[in-house]
């Protein structure tokens, strides 16, 4: 868990390789990977690293205005790479992340086929699905513990 300042060039460029591999090259995600979120002062990066690099990764934001009812705090950018996957990494890192953000509310965009274990870990969808980046998503809200 860091915070941007506190970050490598080596973790940086490990985590936004992981990143642009998974969503850009194997999801083809047509949108901007680096939206500039990543440096905001509220965000922090939580990551799970090994001998080939940045394993796992997501990101925590904090928004201005609720998105839904009263989150105001965001995960996103959950990835895990192609080896590592069903070794539980997200998990791990969903629930360092949902430590870090106790006591408040939490919005997450889930892609559709994720949601039930975001669901395992306390959130509920709401809304309708959409599609986001050309995949479909579901959003998903997380009461403050």
């Amino acid at each position: 868990m860091k915070r941007w300042a506190e970050l490598s060039a080596d973790e940086v460029y490990s985590f936004c390789k992981l990143r642009t591999d998974v969503f850009l090259v194997e999801q083809h995600v047509d949108e901007t990977e680096l939206d500039g979120r990543d440096r905001e002062p509220g965000t922090i990066h939580y990551f799970i690293e090994d001998a080939a690099g940045c394993a796992a990764y997501l990101r925590t934001l904090v928004d201005q205005t609720p998105q839904h009812l009263d989150a105001r705090h965001f995960v996103g950018r959950v990835v895990v790479r192609a080896d590592r996957r069903g070794e539980g990494l997200a998990e791990q890192l969903i629930a360092r992340a949902l430590d870090g953000l106790a006591g408040h509310a939490i919005i997450i965009h889930s892609q559709v086929y994720i949601a039930p274990l975001y669901a395992k870990l306390g959130f509920e969808p709401f809304g309708d699905q959409y599609v986001e980046a050309g995949i479909p998503h579901i959003s998903m809200y997380r009461t403050a513990r």
